[in-house]
């Protein structure tokens, strides 16, 4: 008995210092912590953030419950924007279920984090942790070398010569058109133009359609391919935003379609390696061919995995961007017949035939109005930044919002285009309403980011711009008139991107 009651003196006595030596550790690395943000901060001249003045000062629910509701019935971004003015500031931190994060819509903030401190920044892990269940490792979900290297993959498939073959635009758009009532009738043209982005983002990847346009009855298959994407994108969607607490329920559709989407894109995949590795072109086989960018994929010897998420990546960004557009500027184009008017004499000099991609960027009017739409409801209305060593932003601290801020290594960073983009110290008075005009002798820069900036600029910003030109175009030059069928308050669906919540419904009158 005595030998064991030493022994458990001994193991008492060790347990103690363990203790104790823990306890000295933690106060050496709390002072080296606190000595180390100490001198960033004065060596910068950092001044404190402001912050939310929460209703729930330790988990910040307020403002999650607030945003839950919002992401159902709209108006998020407009109540995001009232946050910002109500705190008179552009930079602010708030709490996301008891983590602080920090907001911000300055340009020279978002400057910073895309640019001059690009490598001071990643993705935050929650947003890779929602997207890649779907997007696996692709451009979208990864940083560092495997970023690097994914966009090394895809760079070359999006060169001025793929994006100015507009023959698979004239096919897609023609089936659309085709589709919209001639008798004025109303008709929904967010829906066509998801499924005209759709047809031709899926030809144009995969070489072959989902064909949702063709004929009098859509393609089930692909029919079945959209409503899946459109249903995973905006789960993802609600936790990229909200946090794993939004869709922390079991969810059987999402996984179906999931799986759905795997299999749909997985099957085209294994055809193309397949006819890989039974045909050898020769150069001027490969030079006459219709271009076709998992075939050029296929040629790089990478995984049918790794080749799968990036088509994927690239489906996301050519699919719902492009829609989105469309449907915001033809949602303006039918209130604002002064507009639609000028837009339409601009096409009409053009004649009734295909316009090239030369005529294209000449059209000034039409890039003011594409513009403008992405001023006023850019697609990607915030993204996220995750600091990944103890650093600063440039403006946003002190009483003025002047000063220089330090961001903690782990902290996550968001910044909000939709606010930036309306904000009237950048933009004028007018900042609220929709005006081509502005673009005369605007000149954008960092307030203006439609397609990000920095080494992730969005390489597909001209295939979408290219797109949604040529499927105005060619809308304009059959009807020669536009009338609004909705008078309800214009709000946002949200997926990754955003849309219209409530379609774009009008009437058209043929030309």
């Amino acid at each position: 008995m005595a030998i064991l009651l030493q022994d458990l003196s001994l193991t008492s006595k060790g347990i103690l210092a363990f203790f104790a030596l823990y306890i000295v550790y933690q106060i050496v690395r709390l002072s080296a912590q606190f000595y180390r943000h100490n001198s960033i901060i004065k060596k910068n001249g950092c001044k404190p953030v402001a912050t939310y003045p929460h209703r729930d000062p330790i988990f910040g629910l307020d403002i999650f419950l607030e945003n839950s509701k919002l992401t159902k019935t709209g108006g998020f971004w407009d109540r995001v924007r009232e946050r910002y003015l109500a705190l008179d500031c552009w930079t602010f931190s708030q709490l996301l279920l008891g983590t602080r994060v920090i907001n911000t819509a300055e340009p020279e903030n978002i400057k910073a984090m895309l640019a001059t401190q690009f490598k001071d920044f990643e993705l935050p892990p929650r947003r890779k942790e929602a997207l890649q269940p779907i997007f696996g490792h692709g451009i979208f979900t990864t940083d560092g070398k495997e970023w690097e290297a994914s966009r090394a993959l895809l760079r070359p498939n999006f060169s001025r010569n793929q994006i100015a073959d507009i023959e698979t635009f004239e096919h897609h758009v023609s089936a659309m058109i085709s589709w919209i009532p001639k008798d004025e009738t109303t008709v929904d043209l967010q829906e066509l133009f998801f499924m005209l982005t759709l047809d031709s983002a899926t030809e144009f990847l995969f070489g072959k359609s989902t064909s949702v346009l063709e004929g009098d009855v859509t393609n089930e298959e692909g029919v079945k391919f959209g409503e899946a994407f459109n249903y995973a994108t905006a789960r993802m969607s609600l936790q990229t935003r909200l946090g794993k607490l939004a869709v922390i329920l079991p969810d059987k559709k999402f996984k179906d379609s999931v799986n759905l989407i795997h299999e749909y894109v997985q099957n085209y995949v294994q055809k193309a390696l397949h006819k890989k590795s039974l045909t050898l072109e020769t150069p001027g086989e490969a030079n006459s061919r219709r271009y076709v960018f998992l075939e050029e994929l296929a040629k790089t010897g990478y995984s049918e995995k790794k080749i799968q998420d990036e088509l994927l990546n690239i489906l996301l960004a050519g699919r719902d961007t492009t829609a989105g557009l469309l449907s915001y500027l033809f949602h303006y184009l039918a209130r604002r017949p002064d507009v639609f008017d000028k837009l339409r004499a601009e096409v009409v000099a053009l004649g009734n035939d295909q316009p090239t991609f030369e005529d294209m960027k000449g059209m000034k009017y039409l890039q003011y109005c594409l513009n403008e739409t992405l001023r006023m409801q850019p697609i990607v209305p915030s993204n996220f930044r995750f600091a990944i060593k103890d650093t600063t932003l440039p403006v946003g601290g002190g009483p003025d919002g002047k000063s220089p801020i330090f961001v903690k290594a782990g902290t996550q960073v968001n910044y909000q285009v939709y606010v930036m983009h309306r904000r009237k110290d950048l933009y004028g008075e007018d900042a609220l309403e929709f005006k081509p005009e502005r673009w005369e002798n605007l000149r954008p820069s960092w307030h203006f980011l439609p397609f990000n900036g920095g080494p992730r600029i969005c390489i597909g910003q001209q295939f979408a711009l290219t797109e949604a030109s040529y499927a105005t175009i060619r809308i304009l030059q059959a009807f020669k008139r536009i009338e609004p069928r909705d008078s309800s308050i214009l709000t946002e669906a949200m997926t990754l991107t955003m849309a219209p919540r409530n379609g774009v419904k009008v009437g058209l009158i043929p030309a």
